[in-house]
């Protein structure tokens, strides 16, 4: 599954180093090259994920002897959701803040530094759930 994780990540870096790369050249496109493009990076993604899976299918004898119990899952499944819960909220939290931290900016300018702190407080939030998920994962 390393393999998988790897070769995914490698995928997605590249995809969006091109992204970037695209825009910085200014360059239009239209509606059906968008969905080619689209279109060619699933299935990369595709290939990737297959090309890393066969090894860990392949070589997976060795790993089906360790024993987990149920504890440990509900372990990784608390981490999943302290971090997922705690984005969803942050996510709702700068929402608010920032539509109405640009309204009061439009406004007065001068207020900008407290509103950049109460973004901050609200992307905190997420950050507290990802600290409390390696917490949880160190235990398991």
């Amino acid at each position: 599954m390393k393999t998988t994780l790897l070769l995914l990540t490698i995928g997605i870096g590249a995809t969006i180093l091109t992204g970037i790369s695209y825009m910085k050249q200014k360059k239009t496109t239209t509606k059906a090259g968008l969905k080619k493009a689209v279109a060619i990076n699933l299935l990369a993604m595709l290939g990737l994920f297959v090309a890393g899976f066969i090894p860990d299918v392949a070589f997976a004898t060795g790993e089906a002897d360790m024993v987990t119990n149920s504890s440990s899952g509900l372990g990784y499944l608390a981490a999943a959701l302290s971090t997922g819960l705690a984005a969803i909220g942050a996510g709702i939290g700068v929402g608010q803040a920032g539509s109405a931290a640009i309204g009061a900016i439009s406004e007065d300018s001068s207020i900008l530094g407290k509103t950049l702190i109460i973004l901050g407080l609200a992307e905190g939030i997420a950050i507290y759930g990802l600290v409390i998920s390696i917490m949880i994962l160190q235990r398991v």
